[in-house]
């Protein structure tokens, strides 16, 4: 059992730069393949066409929805229920739930956004934000992804298990909600952040990985990572 503690005590000074940190993962991990799906929608439905699953998996079913259906805003308002389902069951829980999502997403796109996503991505970013965030199953972390991968805004987007990485290293307390954590580390992240959006995504990546792989959420295989040394967690527990 992994005991409570908190993981954002250490002084700035002490603290491993986000340079440092993923030049650090990326000699463990290598350099990371390029995202499977960049287009503003593709994104947006791959949120919404699986659920609780592994990416492979998730990958497959979005496969599937393109082959099926199809992944334009028309393709899906007029493809049959049955071949938005087919999609979703092979995406996990809940099917019948985010195959309407995948018909809502349609309809935002082609009726109130006109199938320009690209232009709704040009506005200032708390605007864009707001938009991305009216479509089914995206929050602001989400929105961040999007932006990120669609290279419209230079942010760090990050998803539970980078954020999770970043605060067992110092960079931020966990707060009472999930909100609250996430807008805690991106304010200690500001200054740091890559100029390039290859870096950028290459550390959410990496992150994500990291998180997924040995800084799990329960038992973590501290004894494994990279970053042990720097790691106020990792310090904490030692010292326990």
């Amino acid at each position: 059992m992994v005991p409570k503690r908190k993981t954002g005590s250490r002084p700035a000074a002490e603290r491993k730069s986000l340079a440092v940190l993923v030049s650090g993962l990326q000699k463990f991990y290598g350099r990371p393949a390029p995202p499977v799906v960049t287009a503003p929608l593709d994104l947006i439905l791959w949120e919404s066409v699986a659920y609780l699953v592994d990416d492979e998996r998730r990958a497959a079913a979005f496969a599937l929805l393109k082959k099926n259906a199809g992944t334009t805003s028309l393709q899906i308002l007029q493809a049959s229920d049955a071949q938005l389902l087919e999609a979703t069951r092979a995406g996990g829980i809940l099917p019948e739930l985010r195959a309407q999502r995948l018909r809502q997403i349609a309809e935002l796109a082609h009726w109130v956004f006109k199938d320009d996503l690209k232009a709704m991505l040009k506005k200032p970013i708390r605007e864009a934000k707001n938009d991305l965030m009216r479509f089914p199953s995206i929050g602001e972390p989400g929105a961040e992804k999007i932006l990120m991968l669609t290279r419209a805004q230079p942010v760090l987007a990050l998803e539970s298990n980078g954020l999770r990485v970043l605060q067992r290293l110092g960079f931020a307390e966990e707060k009472k909600s999930y909100s609250a954590s996430y807008k805690a580390v991106q304010q200690a992240l500001q200054g740091q952040l890559p100029s390039r959006y290859d870096d950028l995504i290459a550390a959410h990546q990496l992150l994500r990985q990291h998180g997924q792989d040995l800084c799990k959420r329960t038992q973590p295989l501290c004894e494994g990572c990279p970053l042990r040394q720097s790691c106020s967690f990792f310090l904490a527990v030692r010292r326990a």
